[in-house]
Parts: structure tokens; sequence; C-alpha cells
């Protein structure tokens, strides 16, 4: 399956894809550059077609204590907004300490200045989807422990 990770950011959102055997993950660059939660949503559902994504995986950002945070709210949030966007479920992740992992990788790799805060947030996103896959992985056929679902068309029409 085919899943697009999302790293998402007050000014910059990260993203990365798998190839459909769950086996390669590769960064998606640029980044997108956008303030709004509903343009970035907008920005990434068009990249999740434009790569033939099944699924989205979305970094969940919880305090160290496992503790939702006002930024792990909004994210639940954008969450909710790429489902009804993309039509495609939308797995929360943990993403604690995937940042810390990018940077680790980029400096190895020796990416500073500007070539590192262009690819930092693909690379989170890249660490975050290596780890959902690895659980996928070691728990075939386990459902994910945070799952937003796009809405029903009774849900939609509710709205309406």
């Amino acid at each position: 399956m085919r899943w697009l990770a999302v790293d998402y950011g007050d000014a910059r959102t990260g993203l990365a894809v798998c190839d459909p055997g769950e086996t390669v993950v590769t960064p998606v660059t640029p980044q997108i550059e956008e303030k709004s939660l509903n343009k970035c949503a907008a920005k990434v559902a068009a990249a999740a077609e434009e790569r033939g994504a099944e699924g989205l995986v979305c970094g969940w950002p919880k305090n160290m204590d496992g503790s939702e945070g006002a930024r792990a709210k909004t994210t639940r949030r954008f969450a909710g907004r790429l489902a009804a966007e993309t039509g495609l479920p939308v797995l929360l992740w943990d993403e604690r300490r995937t940042t810390v992992t990018a940077a680790a990788i980029l400096t190895e790799n020796a990416a500073f200045g500007q070539r590192r805060k262009a690819r930092l947030d693909s690379v989170s996103a890249a660490v975050l989807l290596e780890s959902f896959l690895d659980w996928r992985r070691a728990q075939p056929g386990a459902d994910a422990p945070e799952r937003v679902l796009p809405p029903t068309a009774n849900e939609v029409n509710d709205h309406a």
C-alpha cells in the first residue's frame, strides 16, 4: 500500500512517500510552505493524489509524557481536514523525537544552513513513515492506535 507521511508544522510541512510494497521511503521535496491549515491540507491532498497515496500518516506531536498539548490538538484538526479533503483514512502516528533523528541524519550527510532547513521536515516525515512501516511489519493486520476517517455521506449532509 502506498502511504504518504505528513509532518505538519506552523510554517512548513514535510512529506514522505513509500512504494506500494512498503519497503522504500522517500522524502518529498520541496516542502510545503503554508501557514493556513486549510490551504496546507489542500496542498497535501494534491500531493497525495499526484503520488497515488492510499492512506496518510500524520505525525502526532504528543508531549514527552504521552499527553496531548495544544499542538497535538491542532494536528488532530488538521488530520480531520485531510480526511475530508482526500477521502482517505488518516492515521495519527506518534512523532516524538522524529525531528531530532532527522537532524542527526542531515548532520551525518553534511546538510547545514538553507540546505538543512529545506529538507528537515521532509526527512522528519520519512523517519515518521519508516517508524509506522516498521510497526506494520511487526503487527500485521493490527489497526493503528489513532485513526481519523473521512466523513460519511450522512455526516456531510448533516453539516450542509
